[in-house]
């Protein structure tokens, strides 16, 4: 994992990324990995505004955006970094949180399909891709969906054409010295987030 980001991943990645500032890095993110092509993109802050509240095993995710898709499909997606422990639980229980969350913002927004995304520094799936989706049946008229990236699963093999999600993976596995080289000025928002990161580092207080 990206040595960055690798103590408290979802605490520091929430304090770089949540802000309006930054939604083009999420944005980017998403459409990367989900295949999606979004219009509007905008921060759900209801889990952020209550982090200081939660327990810590309820204290995760990094960011939970509502989308409009070109076909003015709405979604919320959620994104999280997830430890060895408790795993099942703590997948369900932030889609649960993001998705429940819809009925706290007095927007008169409607409920919509939520997905989440779920990054690990770990193997856990039997599927020998690094990128899975998992589909669980739900009462709801939308069946619950989560997507896990593992990041030990992923082998790049050449750094010739390399495709804008193998450049994410890259960054996410912690190849900044190739990346610097060959990757960052090609792919502008992987390497916003870099500095952004480097930026939070050198002004971190240790508490």
């Amino acid at each position: 994992m990206n040595r960055k980001f690798v103590s408290k991943s979802n605490r520091i990645l929430r304090k770089v990324l949540n802000s309006s500032e930054n939604l083009d890095i999420i944005k980017n993110f998403i459409e990367v990995f989900l295949k999606l092509k979004i219009k509007e993109i905008q921060l759900n802050q209801y889990l952020e505004s209550r982090s200081n509240y939660l327990p810590s095993e309820e204290n995760f995710g990094i960011v939970d955006v509502r989308v409009k898709l070109e076909n003015n499909e709405e979604l919320n997606v959620g994104i999280q970094f997830i430890d060895g422990y408790f795993i099942q639980n703590k997948m369900l229980l932030y889609y649960a949180q993001i998705h429940s969350n819809q009925l706290e913002y007095n927007d008169n927004r409607k409920m919509v399909k939520t997905v989440t995304i779920n990054l690990l520094d770990f193997v856990y799936l039997k599927s020998e891709n690094y990128f899975s989706k998992i589909t669980i049946p739900s009462k709801e008229k939308n069946k619950i969906e989560l997507y896990v990236i593992e990041l030990p699963k992923f082998q790049v093999k050449s750094l010739e054409n390399l495709t804008e999600r193998e450049a994410w993976m890259m960054f996410l596995c912690g190849k900044e010295d190739i990346l610097l080289s060959n990757i960052f000025k090609e792919f502008e928002k992987i390497k916003k987030l870099d500095d952004l990161l480097e930026k939070y580092w050198q002004n971190e207080i240790m508490d």
